[in-house]
């Protein structure tokens, strides 16, 4: 029997993944409050009157810049209020709906990152339901524990599985069966899900969410072991439902 063991979504795309008991996941929509908001490196040309999909490579991200981890971020849903904090740095704490909190974020992040970034930044808000997502149609991201425990016995090392980023993570599954579950139904909780294909990995995953350090190689790592870069699956929600961590997964 497959389960939930937990949740996570990330308000800021890139910063600290947030834990949570439940969820209601909406069809056709995507994983709720998460990748909510994006800081730009640099003009993004996004559109927010016509928003479509954009490279991470954009953004300030894991795969682009390591030191994001080492901003540890709480965004508080009803007064969309981000909290951030750093070694070393002041902490912060603002409104992500009103321009001045905004402006206020990229100016701490700036200070914090210094010559990693391009510049100038600037806090992307996704108008209506435009989440910025790395994949163009995978709004709910599934990790199988067991294949990052296979892929960490074979090269030797410990791997988080939060180096992976994604919404819902399930213990009892084989190693890799999700690499064959594109088009499969599957319920989780009260929700009913499609696949859409597994996820193919980048540089995000080589940063230690912990030191903030390039310290894995795992798209190496996952391709020299199984001639694949793939590790998770993207779903789409088909039916609405409440997910609670501990509740049943089930492949119809």
């Amino acid at each position: 029997m497959a389960r939930i063991t937990s949740l996570y979504r990330h308000p800021v795309k890139g910063f600290t993944p947030e834990r949570l008991k439940d969820v209601t996941l909406r069809a056709g929509e995507p994983f709720p409050c998460d990748r909510l908001f994006a800081v730009e490196d640099g003009p993004s040309g996004f559109d927010p009157a016509a928003p479509q999909h954009l490279s991470k490579m954009k953004f300030t991200v894991l795969a682009k810049i390591p030191a994001v981890a080492n901003a540890r971020t709480a965004y508080d849903e009803a007064s969309a209020t981000l909290r951030a904090g750093a070694d070393g740095a002041p902490d912060f704490e603002g409104r992500l709906s009103d321009a001045a909190g905004r402006e206020a974020f990229a100016a701490w992040l700036a200070a914090l990152l210094k010559d990693d970034i391009r510049g100038p930044l600037r806090v992307l808000e996704g108008p209506g339901l435009h989440r910025f997502m790395d994949s163009k149609s995978g709004f709910v991201s599934i990790i199988n524990l067991a294949s990052v425990r296979d892929l960490a016995a074979r090269i030797g090392k410990p791997v988080d599985p939060l180096r992976f980023r994604a919404n819902v993570y399930v213990e009892g599954w084989e190693p890799w069966v999700e690499n064959d579950w594109s088009d499969r139904l599957l319920t989780l909780g009260g929700a009913t899900v499609q696949g859409i294909k597994p996820i193919v990995r980048c540089a995000a995953t080589h940063v230690n969410p912990t030191t903030a350090e390039r310290d894995i190689d795992l798209v190496k790592a996952l391709f020299d072991t199984y001639e694949h870069m793939l590790c998770g699956l993207y779903v789409r929600v088909l039916e609405d439902g409440r997910v609670v961590e501990g509740d049943e997964v089930v492949l119809i």
